[in-house]
């Protein structure tokens, strides 16, 4: 009844017997041995990673601690168990690829794609600049919405230093960046409206943070809690703050500690784009490229014309 097992484990240990004497024999194929290992620990290394996002990681768990229980059954002559384990192995990889047929067609629709590139990350840095660009965008157009509903709003984005110990003082949310969710979040009297929220690697990681306000007694007298706390997120950390006025609807932005008021949405993206782009990916030659086309083309309000609002601390 442990005859499977025993197969198994017996032409496991022959393959890697085989493959010792191979190398002994002809050292060249050490070189080949050591890509093999590297190429299937690579690919182990990034199945697993993306399975412990998914219901499959669970699974995963399960088949291993079978699989292991299984050999120790043949090995101490656990004749039933082992049966009965071998028996929910044979039969058991026709139920999984039953029940997650909808992952395994996912897998091979990607495999012709550019996900399956995405996957091995190949390509990653290049998505990731595009990625951001497409953040900057939803971000600006929830800034809008929110300053033409004259809704206030606290948008942190996190650059070079975390902010994890300000994403412990809210709500975690870990969600793609959408203008939709952004709004939603600020709606006046809803559990998460007050506070910041932070974005964090491409995320929305965290809603009604709290945020170190600025005590600086220079600042002037109109500006608000929201402002003043994106002060003090930009001159403790190297983070830019996002802030539309509940009261008149402008829109500000908080950098190094200095405050430029009442921008344009093209001023806004423009910031944003000069400050999380190409400083970090470098020069933006494919902008034209990656502008959706909900940005018409017009006359871009040059930031320097804000200098005046400017306010240095």
């Amino acid at each position: 009844m442990n005859v499977f097992s025993l197969n198994l484990t017996n032409d496991f240990w022959d393959s890697i017997t085989g493959y010792v004497t191979d190398i002994s024999t002809n050292p060249f194929k050490l070189i080949v041995f050591i890509l093999d290992v590297l190429i299937v620990g690579y690919i182990c290394y990034k199945f697993i990673k993306s399975a412990r996002n998914s219901r499959v990681w669970q699974l995963l768990k399960g088949i291993v601690l079978i699989i292991f229980i299984t050999i120790l059954s043949a090995i101490f002559e656990f004749r039933i168990l082992n049966w009965l384990l071998t028996i929910f192995t044979t039969y058991g990889v026709i139920a999984l690829i039953v029940i997650f047929q909808p992952e395994l067609r996912r897998m091979l629709e990607q495999l012709g794609t550019n996900k399956f590139t995405k996957f091995f990350g190949i390509g990653l840095e290049k998505n990731l600049e595009t990625k951001t660009k497409e953040d900057i965008y939803k971000i600006v157009i929830a800034a809008k919405e929110l300053s033409n509903s004259k809704t206030g709003g606290l948008i942190v984005l996190e650059r070079d230093i975390q902010l994890n110990d300000i994403m412990d003082t809210g709500v975690k949310i870990d969600a793609d960046v959408s203008p939709q969710l952004i709004v939603n979040l600020f709606v006046p009297k809803t559990p998460l409206h007050d506070g910041a929220i932070i974005i964090s690697k491409n995320k929305i990681a965290a809603a009604a943070c709290i945020l170190p306000l600025s005590d600086d007694k220079k600042i002037t007298s109109g500006l608000g809690t929201r402002h003043r706390a994106a002060l003090g997120i930009s001159r403790e950390t190297d983070a830019i703050a996002i802030v539309i006025s509940e009261e008149t609807g402008k829109i500000s932005i908080a950098k190094e500690g200095n405050l430029i008021a009442d921008l344009k949405e093209e001023a806004l993206k423009n910031i944003l784009i000069k400050n999380l782009v190409i400083k970090k990916f470098g020069n933006d030659n494919n902008k034209k490229k990656h502008t959706p086309k909900f940005f018409k083309k017009r006359k871009v309000e040059p930031e320097e014309k804000n200098e005046k609002y400017k306010t240095n601390h």
